[in-house]
This record gives C-alpha cells, sequence and structure tokens, in this order.
C-alpha cells in the first residue's frame, strides 16, 4: 500500500459527513506505520469505539469508508470475510458501512465480517501450513495477498455504489 498522510485520509471518505470527518481520530501510532505491510489501512477510533474506518488505494486514489462496529461480538467463532483466515483465534467482528451517495441519505447500508482490529494484512503474510508435499507455500501466501485486497477492494465498491 502507498503512504498516506492526514489531509489524504480525510479527503477519502465516501460516505462520510463533514462532521463525522473532523471528529475521526487517527490510528495510535500513526507516524510508525509501515505501509509496505499494509494492503489497508484500517483502525477503531480509540475515541468512539464503535467508529472505524478502511482507506484503501483503488485506481490509483485513496477510497475510505466508514464503518459502525456492532454492539456485540459474535457468540460463536467466525470467519473473517477479508482475510478468510482459519488458523488464527482472532475475533471477528461485524462492520456496517452506510452507502455513498442518495442511497447511503436513504439508509442503505452494506455489512461485513472483518478482523475486529483489522490484522488481515498481517494474517494473509504468514506463511500457510504445509498442506501436503511439494505445496507451494509461497505462492499459496502470494494469493491470500491479491484474495484480500480483491475482497476489501470490493468492498469499497458495494459501498460506493
Amino acid at each position: 500500500m502507498r503512504p498516506l498522510d492526514e489531509r489524504t485520509i480525510r479527503a477519502s471518505f465516501i460516505n462520510a459527513s463533514r462532521k463525522e470527518i473532523a471528529d475521526l481520530s487517527l490510528p495510535a501510532g500513526f507516524a510508525d506505520i509501515d505501509f509496505d505491510k499494509l494492503d489497508y489501512l484500517g483502525w477503531v477510533d480509540p475515541k468512539l469505539p464503535r467508529r472505524a474506518y478502511v482507506v484503501a488505494w483503488r485506481d490509483d486514489e485513496p477510497v475510505g469508508v466508514f464503518l459502525q462496529r456492532a454492539e456485540q461480538r459474535l457468540a460463536a467463532r467466525a470467519q473473517c470475510s477479508w482475510c478468510e483466515d482459519v488458523t488464527l483465534r482472532n475475533d471477528v467482528q461485524m462492520f456496517v458501512a452506510r452507502k455513498a451517495g442518495p442511497a447511503g441519505r436513504k439508509g442503505d447500508t452494506v455489512g461485513t465480517l472483518v478482523c475486529a482490529e483489522f490484522g488481515c494484512s498481517r494474517n494473509v503474510r504468514m506463511l500457510p501450513p504445509l498442506a501436503y508435499q511439494g505445496y507451494d507455500r509461497e505462492l499459496a501466501r502470494d494469493l491470500r495477498i491479491l484474495r484480500l485486497q480483491e475482497h476489501v477492494l470490493g468492498f469499497l465498491s458495494e459501498v460506493s455504489g
């Protein structure tokens, strides 16, 4: 992922009001983020824990989405729909995004199950276990990274309508 600065992040949101954008808090340690190890930037607002944000590059432009975290964590163990990790015991959370434009003003939303702390980029970069003799773990990791990017961009497309 290409680096982002605060101004670019705030200008990228497609489904947030001016007040929501003005009120957002950047992730803790923002200055130290290694964007080379990320496929998207996602974080829960430290001041308002029911709010979350995701920013990713789409067609050479950053696109940001304002999310609401569901009030309760899932009772049953679930799989993240972005990284599809099945080996880690990450908490998965339902996040809902208001659609952009007229649909969002009518109240239309899109929901997704995502790692509660947005650790998907880290998850897909771990080498998967050896499934069978001759299994190409590096290729499997590369494919997981590509699928994560596709899933995030697909979600952004659903929100943008």
